[in-house]
């Protein structure tokens, strides 16, 4: 049977509540404070605002839109991520965003060693290798500007900036002096004993030393703060009109030092290369000097301390084996072969061939007597400076070859001589699939770092909301150690191996993922201020990155040796950095 017309409008009267029910439960009530465009209109003037006479107002299409917004402002990333509005909620989602980030840093990091096993430094090791560490966090501080309005991106732009500035900080305080406490070795000399540690946790005894090739790596990264240094100076000129053009040459300034600092690491093997071969030769020139004058017989120096060209030639005449006025590759093998060369593996061969070199001006593969004589006196000159002498010459002779030993021994301890003799180049074995293993690495971390970084920005941002406190100190705190904690896992332990060689890469590392930092994150950062039109307003950020940069890396620039004290002083730079960011910002009103 039909219903009836009063049972059909129940039903129809139902059916609209229903759907009202479920499309939004918060809308079931009349509005006192809807806009006068959404009343129903009775003909009659508008009431006047003292008037406490009650109309009915029916919620419009815009007033539901306005009060799904007051319910919840977050929005699921992809349309699909989880998202929430809750501290506790927020908390979850920034530790299991932040434990993917870590993963993809854990990932890249291990692809990168694998890659670096097979194709060796150079192209990988120089390139590719420093831009892959960065990743994690160009990846985050790139999302942190994109999304949204452009309202949007000057907000969360400072968890990008926080990030920068976090990682910065966290690698050259906690971890630098985290290095030097699980490292140190007895100090003497200026040089840390290897594997030696018996002094416990003295201040001045205890330590680690480094080599020349770190102080190099701390001077390039003083070098890389020059882009925060233009993009501050329309700010310490107090310029608005300047700021957009000066953002623009930063960015210019900071992918040319991007570009000069890859091409310095692809070449560096080279540079170091190089190096060794001048320290290696000096061994040689010593080491021959010092086996001539045993077998002088009379002084290598005149009484004014001019080399003798008499007892030279003497010298000659008894390596001239058959008195032909040459010496030949076999008679000067002979001289050399009883030389033993100091702390560095030379072969014979080489040392022959280095005399030969020098000696051989005719370049016929004998040297004369004239041009023997020629070779000592020139490497006598060498290696007394050329500095004029006075008194005995047979104690000066003594003297300038003690005070060349001792120059040659400490260029050998800086370049760490005996870490690259250690170093073994072996095969890897099953190389094809060592390949396809570290390329999967690559991508793997990759893929997770591109599709949790935004979802991390989103739920650092949430939190800041929630907990009001700023999105830069939670970026400064809590980002740094998701995408760094798998480098400054694996730099500790590298560095508790308690030898120079290794304390020599653990910090030449932090030097370089910091320029890194300095050089493409801060790229990326300033191509997003500048094709977003943002506002740059970081200045107590800035100053934060330049004061600890430059502390750290003047202490790096100078000295070689770190006795505890100085894990001290990088420590206390951590909460200085973060008092100093409070006190500018919220104190002067930087910010």
């Amino acid at each position: 049977m039909a219903p009836s017309l009063a049972s059909r409008h129940i039903l129809l009267s139902l059916a609209v509540l229903v759907i009202l029910c479920t499309h939004s439960h918060a809308v079931r009530f009349f509005s006192h404070s809807l806009p006068s465009s959404d009343l129903v209109s009775d003909g009659l003037p508008e009431p006047s605002s003292d008037d406490n006479a009650s109309f009915l107002r029916l919620p419009t299409a815009s007033s539901f839109r306005f009060l799904r917004a007051a319910e919840s402002k977050c929005e699921q990333t992809y349309g699909f991520l989880p998202c929430t509005t809750t501290v506790v909620g927020n908390l979850f989602l920034i530790l299991v965003y932040g434990f993917l980030m870590y993963k993809a840093a854990t990932y890249l990091s291990n692809g990168s060693e694998l890659l670096l096993e097979i194709l060796g430094p150079g192209i990988v090791g120089g390139l590719f290798l420093p831009i892959l560490g960065a990743l994690p966090d160009a990846m985050l501080i790139l999302v942190s500007g994109l999304s949204g309005s452009k309202e949007t991106a000057q907000d969360q732009v400072s968890v990008g900036m926080g990030l920068l500035a976090g990682s910065t900080v966290l690698l050259l305080t906690i971890i630098w002096g985290t290095c030097v406490i699980v490292g140190k070795c007895d100090i003497e000399n200026s040089i840390a004993l290897d594997s030696v540690d018996t002094r416990g946790f003295s201040l001045t005894g205890s330590g680690v030393s480094t080599d020349i090739w770190t102080s190099y790596a701390a001077r390039i990264m003083i070098i890389s703060v020059l882009p925060f240094v233009i993009v501050q100076l329309p700010q310490l000129l107090h310029s608005t009109s300047g700021r957009h053009l000066a953002v623009l040459i930063a960015l210019v300034v900071s992918l040319l030092l991007l570009a000069s600092y890859c091409f310095y690491q692809v070449f560096q093997p080279w540079i170091q290369r190089r190096k060794l071969e001048y320290v290696r030769h000096k061994h040689v020139i010593l080491g021959f000097l010092r086996h001539l004058k045993q077998r002088a017989l009379g002084r290598l120096l005149k009484e004014n301390g001019e080399p003798d060209r008499e007892v030279i030639g003497k010298l000659f005449h008894t390596i001239d084996d058959n008195g032909d006025g040459n010496l030949t590759h076999g008679e000067l093998k002979a001289l050399v072969i009883g030389i033993q060369f100091e702390e560095v593996d030379l072969d014979h061969d080489d040392a022959v061939k280095r005399i030969m070199n020098d000696f051989d001006t005719s370049r016929n593969q004998l040297v004369e007597k004239e041009e023997f004589i020629n070779g000592v006196c020139r490497w006598l000159d060498r290696a007394r400076g050329s500095r004029p002498a006075s008194g005995d010459a047979g104690p000066h002779t003594v003297k300038f070859l003690s005070n060349f030993h001792m120059e040659t021994k400490r260029e050998h301890d800086l370049l760490d001589v005996s870490g690259q003799n250690e170093e073994v180049s072996e095969g890897v074995k099953n190389g094809k699939w060592t390949t396809v293993k570290a390329l999967l690495f690559l991508l793997l971390g990759t893929i997770i770092a591109a599709a949790f970084a935004d979802p991390l920005v989103d739920a650092v941002d949430n939190f800041s909301d929630a907990t009001s406190i700023p999105a830069f100190f939670i970026s400064f705190i809590a980002l740094p150690l998701a995408t760094n904690s798998s480098e400054a896992v694996s730099a500790i332990i590298f560095a508790s191996r308690d030898k120079r060689q290794t304390a020599s890469l653990t910090f030449s590392e932090i030097y370089g993922a910091v320029t890194m930092n300095n050089v493409l994150c801060l790229s990326v950062f300033l191509a997003l201020v500048y094709v977003r039109g943002l506002t740059w307003d970081f200045s107590s950020e800035v100053l934060v990155i330049l004061v600890v940069c430059i502390v750290m890396g003047a202490l790096g620039s100078f000295r070689t040796c770190f006795p505890l004290w100085t894990s001290i002083i990088a420590i206390l730079l951590y909460p200085f950095s973060l008092a100093l960011v409070y006190v500018l910002d919220y104190v002067f009103g930087w910010s």
